[in-house]
């Protein structure tokens, strides 16, 4: 028998397992420490709560104990001036990015933010934009640059003292001078600011009220000082019949509106229901053309007709469509059929471009109509019979300022169809930008009202007779 180990012995042993065992787990809680602090460190582009674009090589910190030194840091700030930090963004850069002081308050100012320096150092500074007040922090050292980005509870007292541009707001610890707000650029949709090459003489229209309309690739854009309103085409995936009303919102919005735009907040989807619905999201988010955070709302009206169309709002806050458009739930009273939404849905008319005789020759315009009425017997609810009526009336415009016209009718009820056409040439004139002037249509002179509406790749000729208003489209057909 092989003597037993004296109590030191185990003891030793005990003592290395344990230690191996410790060793082994903090290990493995360095690896997880590691693994964990690498998933939160990412490459970025954009700062999120101020929307201004980095420099390439830029990294967001979202560890806890980054964003809590952040805080921490300042809080030596925002303590003196009776406010605190909700949240916050931590970057780091290369100090070979470019970047300086300088950019920073540069594009930040191009986003629409009112600077005022921390002093003495001016490491820190106060952001306001409209009630958003921020605080940014910048430090460089040799290897890399460091940018915190906090969003503030409330306006620090620096700020909220009511002083004119010229006077100082003081408080215990230091002054500062409150800058002018600076103008808001106006928002660029896609960098286009000129109008798409069409083949028409007339790609804008400045109405009397403000609104500007110019024709674009797949929209006509409508603007007011810094309200954008996109009056979106006729789109097959975009206009697919949903029978939720909600499904078929979310599927307009990921073709029309999602592609342009990232860091989508504040996302809702909501209706009005009434015999002629409406269709209204909306969500704050970047444009990714420009960096700058924009609300926009996607709206449709369901008009009984068919003719609603996807209208797609961008302003540069929610308070800014409030002001011009109401919000959807004051919007929403009556049936959908709000000041608010009338409004919104009206912006169609502003598809709506002058006429040029230059435009009108060489092309064949064209309309055609059908429709049909079925007859019941009030008595008996027998079958009274189908009436139905089918125009095509066209124009055929040549050089000169020549013309030929044609109508062709057929109408009654079925069995007993009666057939009528009329036919007339002559010169037309353009007396002005929304009027032609024929010399003979169906035996005598005619002045009708016109306009051009835009769709994608083409155009629409609307005209009314301005003896008996009411306007007749006519496509293109060659």
């Amino acid at each position: 028998m092989k003597p037993t180990k004296d109590i030191s012995t185990i003891l030793k042993t005990h003592i290395r397992i344990c230690l191996k065992q410790q060793l082994l787990a903090g290990f493995t809680m360095l690896l997880v420490t590691i693994t964990y602090a690498q998933k939160n460190v990412t490459t970025v582009s954009h700062s999120t709560i101020t929307g201004m674009v980095l420099p390439a090589g830029s990294k967001q910190d979202s560890r806890m104990l980054s964003k809590l030194s952040a805080k921490t840091l300042f809080e030596m700030e925002t303590k003196k001036a009776g406010t605190s930090v909700s949240k916050v963004e931590v970057f780091f850069f290369p100090v070979t990015s470019g970047f300086t002081s300088d950019s920073l308050l540069t594009q930040l100012e191009k986003l629409g933010f009112a600077i005022s320096p921390i002093k003495p150092d001016n490491k820190y500074a106060w952001l306001q934009q409209n009630n958003r007040y921020l605080i940014t922090y910048v430090e460089t050292n040799k290897a890399e640059i460091n940018l915190y980005v906090g969003e503030l509870t409330a306006a620090p007292t620096a700020l909220s003292t009511s002083v004119s541009p010229t006077q100082t707001a003081t408080t215990t610890q230091q002054t500062i001078t409150p800058q002018t707000s600076p103008v808001q650029q106006p928002i660029v949709i896609n960098n286009q600011t000129q109008p798409a090459t069409s083949g028409f003489a007339f790609t804008t229209t400045n109405f009397d009220d403000g609104w500007n309309s110019t024709v674009q690739e797949d929209w006509v854009q409508v603007t007011k000082g810094n309200i954008i309103v996109l009056l979106h085409y006729p789109n097959k995936a975009a206009d697919a019949h949903n029978f939720v009303l909600l499904d078929g919102l979310k599927n307009a919005w990921d073709v029309l509106v999602a592609p342009r735009y990232s860091n989508a907040t504040n996302m809702q989807f909501r209706s009005s229901g009434s015999w002629e619905s409406i269709e209204f999201g909306e969500a704050d988010m970047m444009q990714n053309s420009t960096g700058k955070m924009v609300h926009v709302v996607l709206f449709k009206k369901n008009f009984n007709s068919g003719s609603g169309k996807y209208i797609e709002f961008i302003t540069l806050n929610k308070t800014d469509f409030e002001k011009e458009f109401e919000s959807f739930e004051n919007a929403s009273s009556n049936y959908g059929n709000g000041p608010g939404f009338v409004k919104m849905a009206n912006m169609v008319t502003y598809n709506k471009f002058a006429v040029s005789s230059a435009d009108l020759i060489g092309g064949t315009w064209t309309s055609d109509f059908t429709g049909m009425t079925q007859y019941v017997n009030a008595y008996t609810g027998a079958d009274a019979g189908a009436n139905s009526h089918a125009s095509n009336e066209s124009f055929v415009f040549g050089t000169g300022n020549t013309y030929k016209w044609d109508l062709g009718v057929a109408s009654g009820f079925v069995g007993n169809i009666k057939f009528q056409s009329a036919k007339s040439n002559g010169t037309l004139s353009v007396p002005n930008n929304w009027q032609v002037k024929f010399s003979d249509i169906g035996g005598k002179p005619k002045t009708y009202d016109a306009y051009f509406s835009c769709i994608k790749g083409n155009r629409l000729l609307w005209l009314s007779d301005i003896t008996y208003p009411g306007y007749k489209a006519y496509g293109k057909a060659r």
